[in-house]
Parts: structure tokens; C-alpha cells; sequence
């Protein structure tokens, strides 16, 4: 197998969002991606087509149920396929639960946490032998980790076990040479914020300093900042536009 280790990052849930912006921001790097998504095949396919596009060297999509614990062995077996080795791990697939607290239930709960901790967390533990030394793992936090927010209390605090898992890491990592970090976008204009009530998005930019919602490609570019920045370790890198301080 054609060694192709140094350039090669796997990301989880890449058909969309802020994933789909990393990916499309590595693939201006030269990239070779693996790129994991749920259920919208066609989705990923345009992802692919897209990161081609952009400049990667390689692209491959892996469908993964980022909610089901048994896709994690469907994800090492296809990157083992595909490269001896990574040089990185995105780990972005997440989702939320908006209920109000008293109407939460034990299965959304654990839904959101199966999602946002426990599936990448032991992805991780899979692909461990697989990240080359001076790799770098990122997670995907959030803003609502350090800044409560009135909804979503499954998603703010998985999130919160994300940014405690990143720093609970590093001393775990450090015998392999590798890195791990997060990024904590605040509002991103993704198609699910642009899905919001315009009364709720100027809310929301009022509260902002910027007064305005990030752009996906903007969080981006913090990922492969924590990528390639080599001395970046137990870091979570939070772009909230000033949030907590409007």
C-alpha cells in the first residue's frame, strides 16, 4: 500500500456543517480525507465532489450512525482499507436534544451522550494504534459547555464531557506522541441555524459582540490551526464572536 500517512485525516459527521467546512479547508491543504456521515448518501457524495474539487488528494466516505456504538468497528475496518496510518481525527458528529428538562427522558438523554461522548471517545480507542506519532485528535465542543444555555441541557452538558475528556486525555495520549484538542464554535450559521425564526437569529446577534452568527468556514480555519500547530495540547479553542461578553 502506497505509504500516504502524512496528509491523512479522518472526520466524523463531514457532510454537512462546520464538518463539511473542515473538510473543504483541509482539501485547500492537499488533504487525503476519509469523511464518515449518517444517512444522506447524497449529501456525502457532493462532499466528496466538493473536497475533489477544492484540492485533496484523496477523498473516501464512510457511512456511520454516529448514535449507534457498533459502526465504530464499520469505521476502523474501512480506514484500515484505505491507509496504514492518520495524521489526524476530527471527531464532529454530534446531536442535540431540545426538550425542557422536565420532559427530558432517560432515552433522549442517553441518545445525546452515546452521540457526543461515548461514540468518539472509544472511536478513539479503536484508531489509537492507527495515529502516527505527532498526530493530532480534535473534538468538536461547544460554546454551551462554558455558557449555559436556556435549552438543550443533554447537549450542553455532553458537551461539557467533551471539554473535560480533551484535558483527561493528553497524559493518556502523551506515550503515543499524540495530540488532542477541541474547537467550541458558538452560533455558526449552518442550514440549521438558517432553519431558525428570523425574531430568534436576531436575538441571538444581538447577544454576539460581532453581531452576527460565524461562519462555518471561519470555524474551520481553527482546526487546521490546531492541527498543524504542533505545540497546541489540552487546548479548547473557543469562537464564540464574543458572546460571553456582549
Amino acid at each position: 500500500m502506497e505509504n500516504l500517512t502524512d496528509k491523512t485525516v479522518l472526520i466524523t459527521g463531514a457532510s454537512k456543517g462546520i464538518g463539511l467546512a473542515v473538510a473543504r479547508r483541509l482539501a485547500k491543504e492537499g488533504y487525503r480525507l476519509l469523511l464518515t456521515y449518517g444517512h444522506d448518501h447524497e449529501a456525502a457524495e457532493k462532499a466528496c465532489t466538493l473536497c475533489l474539487q477544492d484540492g485533496a488528494s484523496d477523498v473516501q466516505i464512510i457511512q456511520a450512525d454516529g448514535t449507534d456504538l457498533r459502526t465504530i468497528e464499520t469505521v476502523e475496518q474501512a480506514v484500515r482499507q484505505h491507509t496504514e496510518g492518520l495524521s489526524g481525527l476530527i471527531l464532529n458528529t454530534g446531536i442535540t436534544c431540545r426538550s425542557p428538562f422536565e420532559e427530558i427522558s432517560y432515552e433522549d438523554w442517553s441518545q445525546v451522550f452515546v452521540a457526543n461522548v461515548h461514540y468518539p471517545t472509544f472511536l478513539l480507542q479503536r484508531l489509537l494504534p492507527l495515529l502516527q506519532k505527532g498526530s493530532a485528535v480534535i473534538f468538536t465542543g461547544s460554546m454551551m459547555a462554558v455558557q449555559p444555555h436556556g435549552m438543550a441541557l443533554p447537549y450542553g452538558v455532553s458537551k461539557s464531557a467533551v471539554h473535560a475528556l480533551v484535558h483527561n486525555l493528553v497524559k493518556h495520549l502523551e506515550p503515543y506522541g499524540v495530540r488532542v484538542c477541541g474547537v467550541a464554535p458558538g452560533f455558526v450559521d449552518t442550514d440549521w441555524q438558517k432553519g431558525k425564526p428570523e425574531a430568534i437569529r436576531k436575538n441571538i446577534e444581538r447577544k454576539v459582540a460581532v453581531h452576527r452568527f460565524a461562519l462555518p468556514e471561519e470555524i474551520a480555519e481553527a482546526y487546521l490551526f490546531l492541527l498543524q500547530n504542533n505545540y497546541c495540547n489540552g487546548e479548547i479553542l473557543q469562537l464564540s464572536g464574543g458572546y460571553a461578553y456582549a
